[in-house]
């Protein structure tokens, strides 16, 4: 998500934007071949795309907390 506010004296403009995409095909066959089931593959790299943003917090305790809720809403246990 991109949220943007700006305001001008009186003028207020708010604008927002989200990026999706599809899950890399050949990393998920990877992982299959591994042994993985398909949905815990799916998990893991929800959780891996998850981490990559979450891991840009500074404080620690917070990043933690986050980490442990995208674990937890994914079924995850490490």
């Amino acid at each position: 998500s991109k949220p943007e506010l700006e305001i001008y004296a009186d003028d207020v403009k708010c604008s927002h934007g989200a990026t999706t995409g599809k899950i890399d095909e050949s990393a998920l066959f990877y992982m299959r071949q591994r042994g993985l089931q398909e949905s815990k593959a799916r998990d893991l790299m929800q959780y891996v795309f998850s981490m990559e943003v979450i891991d840009k917090i500074d404080n620690e305790e917070i990043r933690n907390h986050l980490g442990g809720l995208v674990l937890e809403k994914l079924g995850i246990e490490l």
